[in-house]
This record gives C-alpha cells, structure tokens and sequence, in this order.
C-alpha cells in the first residue's frame, strides 16, 4: 500500500506537544487525543486516496458511489447523498460532477416530483466500486496494525463522539461493525432508509 512519506522523527511530536502543553495550560488528554486523531486522519485520508487514485477517486467520491452501490435502485436524490455522507449540497453537487464526468454516475430527473435530481451509478460505476473496494478491503482499510477488538473498541469510542456531536440518536438499529451475527438490530441490506 502507497503510505504518505514517513516522518521518522526520534521522538513523538504529539507527545512533545502534550508535555509542553502541561507545562503551559495543564494537564490535557483531551488535546493529545484530539491531535493525534487529526494526524490519523491525515495519515488515513493520504493512504487511502493513494489507493484510489488508480480508479480516478478521492475517498469522498467513492463513499458517493458506494453509497449509490447499496440503494435498492442504484440511484439517490443529491440532497440524500449529502445526508448521508454528512455534507455539504456543494460538496456533493462537486462530487457527482466528477463522477458523471467519469462515466461512473448519471444524473437524472426524479420521477417522482420531476424537479429533484438523482445521481445513478452506471456499470463502470458498479466495476469501479467492486474493483477499488477489493483493494481497500484488502489493505484492511489503512488499519491493518489493529486487531478485530481493537477495531470494535474504537468504533465504540468514536460513536460516542458522534452520538455527542447529535449525528444520531445512538440508538443501535443494526449490529456493529465486525458483528457478522444478525443478532442485535435489523438488516442493513433491508434498511429502507438506505434506499
């Protein structure tokens, strides 16, 4: 897997950072926490899109077609793409004009109203997904240092935050990632809020 350019420092800059904040304001987990999670996300964000660059996609573009991938009829109104992905209706009028211009979505009239637009995967949209999904999957998603319960614990910790922040409810209605048992909720594939 490509990796963003490794530092090698010889020594933990977030941990400098934390000791030097101590000394400073106090004592702050929260800081160290907050700041080695950006760095994750830089770090995974790098990874990931250098997987995908082959497929011509950012991470945010094949979350769009992935997301379009698992709706019953293949196709979404944009304003729905965007509340599923959490963003902006600029962000996803910018992502589905890469995509359409690709060839991997279409856009379309909604024929239900004739005023909404939906973006449709087409087949080299469907390929494209099962072939980078493939490599993500065997890359274990840039997180191949950690273990299933590892994974599990920091799912758990994450939704917390996002449970927090008023994402959702928190209210489990599907099992948890990692969870192959159908036990604990409903069928995702029959959730008719991803359709």
């Amino acid at each position: 897997m490509s990796q963003p350019k490794p530092l090698n420092l010889p020594f933990d800059p977030i941990e400098r950072a934390a000791q030097t904040w101590r000394v400073h304001f106090g004592p702050s987990s929260a800081m160290a926490a907050v700041t080695s999670i950006m760095r994750a996300h830089q770090i995974l964000l790098s990874q990931l899109d250098s997987l995908l660059k082959p497929y011509d996609l950012t991470f945010a573009r094949y979350e769009a077609l992935v997301l379009l991938t698992f709706s019953r009829t293949g196709s979404l109104p944009l304003w729905k793409i965007g509340e599923r992905l959490m963003v902006h209706p600029t962000s996803v009028t910018n992502t589905v004009d890469r995509l359409e211009r690709s060839g991997l979505v279409s856009r379309m009239r909604n024929p239900h109203d004739g005023r909404g637009v939906l973006a449709e995967i087409t087949d080299a949209g469907r390929d494209v997904v099962r072939r980078a999904t493939a490599d993500l999957m065997a890359a274990d998603f840039g997180l191949g240092m950690y273990g299933e319960d590892d994974l599990r614990q920091m799912f758990g910790q994450l939704r917390t935050l996002r449970v927090a922040a008023g994402d959702f409810s928190g209210e489990r209605d599907v099992p948890a990632p990692g969870d192959g048992s159908a036990s604990g909720g409903r069928n995702a594939a029959a959730d008719p809020r991803l359709h």
